[in-house]
């Protein structure tokens, strides 16, 4: 089966988020859509000072923000505006310390159902070659009637 087309673009997905979900970005722009594609979707995260833990590393809460918000992000790209579908599931697996800067949010569907879809992400740098993290996710989708 081929992987599914996207319905929004990056800044119509940019957009919906600062309507639905304006405390993602409320003191800066940390988290910006940059890309979708079929069953794809990337988001970036600008990991500055207060993403940091001790040691200088980025924090283990931050990559599990980008995680679900990326994977949050490819359902979106594909279903619609529907602010209501939430994450039932999240797991991380942390691989090396990311350093502060930018890091990339890779997204792609797995499974993409009438009520669960499922994701992976991949959490890295510009090049992709050695990931930060990866994660999977599943989340519940509302009925079309519940979306807004």
């Amino acid at each position: 089966m081929p992987p599914p087309t996207p319905v929004l673009t990056p800044d119509e997905i940019n957009r919906y988020l600062d309507d639905v979900f304006p405390e993602l970005n409320a003191t800066r722009r940390a988290y910006v859509v940059t890309d979708v594609g079929e069953g794809t979707a990337v988001v970036t995260c600008a990991a500055g000072p207060e993403s940091l833990r001790p040691g200088g590393t980025v924090s283990g809460p931050t990559l599990m923000t980008l995680a679900d918000i990326a994977a949050w992000v490819v359902i979106l790209a594909h279903v619609g505006r529907s602010a209501l579908t939430v994450t039932t599931h999240l797991s991380i697996d942390f691989l090396r310390k990311p350093e502060p800067g930018l890091l990339f949010g890779r997204a792609r569907l797995m499974k993409l159902g009438k009520r669960l879809a499922v994701s992976s992400v991949e959490i890295g740098d510009a090049d992709g070659r050695a990931p930060y993290a990866i994660a999977s996710a599943t989340y519940s989708i509302p009925p079309p009637l519940e979306r807004g």
